[in-house]
């Protein structure tokens, strides 16, 4: 590659070394027509060298002008005409050499493409309420650079302020409290102004544009979302403000002043995405009895772990999602018992095992701190360093005690907030802070636990109390002889809950696959195919394929049409692929419905399906 990466982060061109981002303004204008932001962004540059010029991060964008607001002066620029397909195009701009200065304000005009990889567009047809377009965006991890210029590197963390201009008919959202709106000179428009005090990474930046509602939630949340369901969505997610006040007796206070939820349309590529101020979320979460809500417990704990406290690039990804389900579980603790911590730590040890024998045993990204030089770092998107994250934070917490491990919890999230730190950091500060306990802390595998692929070298003793019936009933059906299965009924899940059944299947996928005879008793009697539940759906359509029960194929197609996240359409392409009955099925609805997803979707399931974008 010719073109330099930063120093400090392999997905970044920019040099905060030399010259920082402290503040960042966006005026843009929405415009659906070509499915494009135009406009320009502002941005303070605090110099440290006073001879260097700023090294910015894009993609696809097209830069019209640079100038100095100081003295309107224009400022030189080179945009490389080299396009990484990942890492993008650096900008280079000459800053003055003259001035003594310590800051130099800049702006930029531009406008992004209408490939924007951060960017998805919607067709009023594939909206819930089909009157309307919708945009919404996702900048993680490395997505920023083609919404606007900018340091695209979780090292860098600034406050933002924006104005949005768009249709009148439409409501704007942003990672940002809401600080008024107003009609444009253009009565077809309307300006919706944010602003964010607290300094955030690139990768936070967000926008959402669409015919949205509200209700109110909690005293400061309100769940948004098309008309059409946004009633559901306010009662799934009515304990909002319960989670929030059990995350911020364990972890400490909550800064952001505002929690609100955006539910998204399908086509949202994870379950969550843990926006300051704005938590985007997939309505696959909205089962009417709330039992996928763990993923909101998740998101608020993202408001310490990540956006407080930040990876300081994604090779440490597990800094913002290890410690983010950590304080989910606990979260969930607090709410449910600690049972159900453990049940759902071993549905994620679970989750782990399936990904590691994927991957592979030895393959580098199976580690909790991988080499991701020359890798998009999208593929480190997976289990990896959520659950070996977790398990390696509860592994710790057993041998130190849990009341002294939240009191190290909340003082680091106290004295690190703000900031982007790495892992050596994170284990020094741990190391310092236990200084009394070295006895104990060098029964810790230190670089096998960090830096070896695989599985974790040490698996908690986790209380199987509520997992026990899940186990011994997986069990039953794996030895089971396939023409003797009498021994079943439907009163063998009558007392299971959700995430029992869950955890059932996830405990049968582990094994080999089970007969097509299997299959049909088990949906015979337990109805697998008719829930409402996706967490369930999905682990059923991927029991079935592996089976290779041909009654699921259509089931597996339309599912994967009808969802766009990631966790679950990944998988089930896959297996779709590797069953060479299905195999062509698979290539052409990826092809005719590649479209509606999000760029980072299809690109990821592209690379599964060996299809050349």
């Amino acid at each position: 590659m010719s073109q330099r990466l930063s120093e400090n982060d392999p997905h970044s061109y920019s040099n905060p070394e030399d010259a920082v981002i402290t503040d960042i303004f966006l005026k843009l204008e929405v415009d659906f027509n070509k499915h494009i932001l135009s406009g320009y962004v502002d941005l303070t540059v605090e110099k440290k060298n006073p001879k260097a010029d700023l090294f910015l991060d894009t993609k696809d964008l097209i830069i019209h002008n640079v100038k100095n607001k100081s003295n309107h002066n224009k400022l030189s620029f080179i945009l490389s005409e080299e396009k990484h397909e990942v890492f993008g195009s650096r900008l280079e701009i000459k800053l003055p050499k003259r001035s003594t200065a310590k800051n130099v304000f800049i702006r930029i005009d531009y406008e992004t493409s209408p490939q924007a990889s951060a960017l998805q567009w919607l067709e009023p047809s594939q909206t819930a309420g089909k009157k309307h377009p919708y945009v919404f965006s996702l900048c993680q991890a490395i997505h920023a650079r083609s919404i606007l210029p900018c340091q695209d590197t979780p090292s860098v963390k600034a406050p933002y302020s924006a104005t949005l201009t768009t249709p009148y008919e439409l409501i704007a959202l942003m990672s940002a409290l809401r600080d008024g709106e107003e009609m444009d000179s253009d009565p077809l428009e309307k300006n919706y102004k944010f602003v964010q005090k607290i300094p955030i990474p690139s990768y936070l930046i967000t926008l959402a544009v669409g015919a949205l509602e509200s209700r109110q939630i909690g005293p400061r949340s309100h769940v948004w979302a098309e008309a059409e369901f946004v009633e559901k969505a306010a009662e799934e997610f009515a304990d909002t403000e319960k989670m929030l006040s059990c995350a911020e007796e364990l972890i400490g206070e909550y800064v952001w002043e505002v929690y609100d939820l955006l539910v998204l349309p399908p086509s949202f590529a994870y379950g969550g995405m843990e926006n300051p101020c704005l938590t985007f979320v997939t309505p696959t979460i909205i089962t009417g009895d709330k039992s996928l809500v763990s993923v909101i417990a998740h998101e608020i704990a993202h408001s310490w772990s990540g956006n407080l406290v930040t990876n300081k690039n994604f090779e440490h990804f597990w800094l913002n999602e290890g410690f983010t389900m950590f304080f989910e579980r606990k979260i969930i603790a607090k709410l449910h018992g600690e049972k159900k911590r453990h049940f759902d730590a071993i549905d994620g040890w679970n989750d782990l095992d399936y990904i590691v024998k994927k991957l592979g045993e030895t393959d580098p990204l199976t580690k909790l701190v991988p080499d991701l030089t020359d890798v998009d770092p999208d593929e480190g998107c997976n289990p990896i360093p959520y659950e070996k994250g977790h398990t390696f934070l509860f592994y710790l917490e057993t041998l130190l005690g849990s009341k002294p491990f939240e009191e190290f919890l909340r003082n680091y999230i106290k004295d690190h907030k703000f900031q982007s730190i790495d892992t050596d950091t994170w284990k020094n500060y741990l190391l310092k802070h236990f200084s009394d306990k070295k006895d104990v802390l060098n029964q810790v595998d230190w670089d096998t636990w960090l830096y070896s692929p695989g599985m974790p070298p040490v698996k908690p003793d986790y209380d199987e109390t509520l997992a026990k019936e899940c186990i011994d009933l997986c069990n039953a059906w794996v030895k089971a002889d396939e023409n003797d299965l009498g021994q079943f009924g439907s009163k063998d899940i009558k007392s299971f809950v959700s995430d029992q059944i869950v955890t059932f299947l996830s405990f049968i996928l582990k094994e080999d696959p089970l007969s097509t005879k299997k299959i049909e008793k088990l949906n015979e009697l337990y109805n697998l195919s008719e829930t409402k539940n996706c967490e369930i759906e999905f682990r059923w359509i991927r029991l079935c394929l592996l089976a290779r029960w041909k009654d699921i194929i259509p089931t597996a197609l339309d599912f994967v049409v009808k969802y766009g996240r990631l966790k679950y359409i990944k998988p089930i392409y896959v297996e779709l692929y590797r069953w060479e009955e299905t195999r062509e099925a698979a290539l052409s609805t990826y092809k005719e419905h590649s479209s509606e997803m999000m760029v980072m979707s299809a690109s990821a399931i592209a690379k599964e399906l060996k299809v050349n974008q």
